[in-house]
């Protein structure tokens, strides 16, 4: 009998045959597949023998090697994904390592795959940045091989799969087929930075979702991306921390300018908050009478720079003396001095807060430029402290009476709040400077305010 010759076919992505396996492996290893015998028509030649000689189902032994013969419209990937194990690095701690997985279906809570059909479902920019500000929160951990409960692999192309709501994870080598090219400077929140190694899948593979610039150079940008150990949104500079030149920008498809569920932004003019407030606005922003998600911004940078000090648990968007004395605090920590330590944001003090450069204010009573005693507070007035009054400057007024030891009536950590064991606390400083009568009335007027913060 003459043995028939049968024409080589690109096998499912979802097919998880051990030659098929197999053949994803030899490809991204740059080797021939031919090597390795993985051919789906000798897969169902061979198939079919085993029927014939071991009684096996046939109908089901042709339906695994053949695939379905009718099934849902998929994009037509160009490109041979890793096979399980191969991964890809980027080598460095900076950046993170982004291993991944080849593309497959959605996996459901039991870790069976779902056969869901590879469509360009629609989006909305909101609806992309939203979903991948949920996996932030979550802190989802990093993992090539594992699937998160939304049924997407825990990898970074997985996280751009989930973004974009596709109905199956995806690769870098595969993410181009649902996106079309565009210019680094045509890039908005929710568009992404590709670098797929052609030459070799395995070295340094990787893909970001760009949720918007940090400044009107356009020399960073704030990226969401799964890497280990889990997703992150930080600065990063235009378009990576290596290989930078061959990352390419790329547009979802299926992006529209309506929104598909009710309760979400309406149209495409959608701006990611946390990006639109990260390029520098200018000094009017900023001062005394000043209210907007500028200020509200600021005193997020500057709490995760140290600043817990000057400010109260909840920043909110107007500006204050607090933000004036926490700004300065982080400017004479760069060693600037004069009009550049003034307390007001100029652009390379945003630019450094915008991208964790520089460095942090030092702790309270650790000496440095940026300590409370390098910073003489103004005093803000006797409004701010009695019965009622909760705010940033009596917890600065608390932490400075521990400090300089007058602090024996705190039961906790001193708090914005006012209560009598902070009367109480003043009144014995007072009383240390000689005073007496309503001079020690344990409410701080300028000269206790002043001798306080020397």
């Amino acid at each position: 009998m003459t043995v028939p010759v049968f024409e080589e076919f690109e096998p499912a992505a979802d097919c998880n045959c051990a030659g098929c396996i197999q053949h994803r492996r030899a490809l991204a290893a740059g080797e021939h597949p031919a090597a390795h015998g993985c051919r789906r028509a000798i897969v169902l030649f061979t198939a079919a023998g085993v029927v014939l000689g071991g009684g096996v189902d046939a109908a089901s032994a042709v339906g695994h090697a053949a695939g379905p013969a009718v099934g849902p419209v998929r994009v037509d990937r160009g490109a041979a994904e890793p096979g399980p194990g191969t991964g890809t690095g980027t080598g460095t701690e900076e950046q993170g390592v982004t291993e991944q997985g080849g593309a497959g279906p959605l996996h459901g809570p039991s870790g069976e795959s779902v056969d869901t059909a590879v469509t360009l479902n629609k989006t909305t920019r909101a609806q992309i940045i939203n979903r991948a500000k949920q996996w932030l929160s979550a802190k989802v951990p990093y993992s090539m091989d594992q699937y998160w409960s939304d049924g997407y692999r825990q990898d970074c192309s997985g996280y751009v799969s989930m973004a974009w709501n596709l109905g199956s994870n995806e690769w870098t080598g595969s993410l181009a087929d649902f996106a079309t090219r565009i210019t680094r400077e045509q890039l908005q929140p929710g568009d992404i930075l590709l670098f797929h190694n052609l030459d070799d899948p395995t070295k340094g593979s990787h893909v970001t979702i760009f949720g918007g610039w940090t400044d009107y150079t356009h020399t960073y940008y704030v990226a969401y991306e799964q890497v280990k150990p889990h997703t992150r949104k930080q600065a990063t500079p235009m378009a990576y921390w290596t290989n930078s030149d061959r990352y390419l920008p790329y547009r979802y498809k299926g992006l529209t300018g309506a929104a598909t569920t009710s309760g979400s932004a309406s149209t495409e003019a959608y701006v990611d908050l946390s990006a639109s407030t990260e390029a520098y606005p200018g000094r009017t922003a900023f001062g005394p009478g000043a209210e907007s998600a500028y200020v509200t911004k600021l005193r997020e940078m500057l709490l995760a720079r140290g600043a817990e000090r000057f400010y109260p648990k909840e920043p909110g968007p107007r500006w204050a003396e607090a933000e004036r004395l926490a700004t300065q605090a982080f400017q004479l920590a760069q060693g600037w001095r004069g009009a550049d330590a003034d307390g007001r944001p100029g652009p390379e003090t945003w630019r450094l807060l915008v991208t964790g450069q520089g460095k942090d204010i030092p702790a309270a009573g650790a000496g440095g430029s940026g300590g409370v005693s390098a910073v003489m507070p103004t005093y803000p007035g006797r409004a701010y402290f009695g019965p009622g009054r909760s705010n940033a400057y009596i917890t600065q007024l608390g932490r400075q009476l521990v400090e300089r030891g007058y602090g024996k009536h705190y039961t906790s950590v001193p708090g914005p709040a006012w209560g009598e064991e902070v009367r109480r606390n003043v009144e014995a400083f007072q009383r240390a400077q000689g005073w007496r009568g309503g001079a020690a009335n344990g409410f701080p007027g300028p000269e206790t305010w002043r001798r306080l913060f020397p």
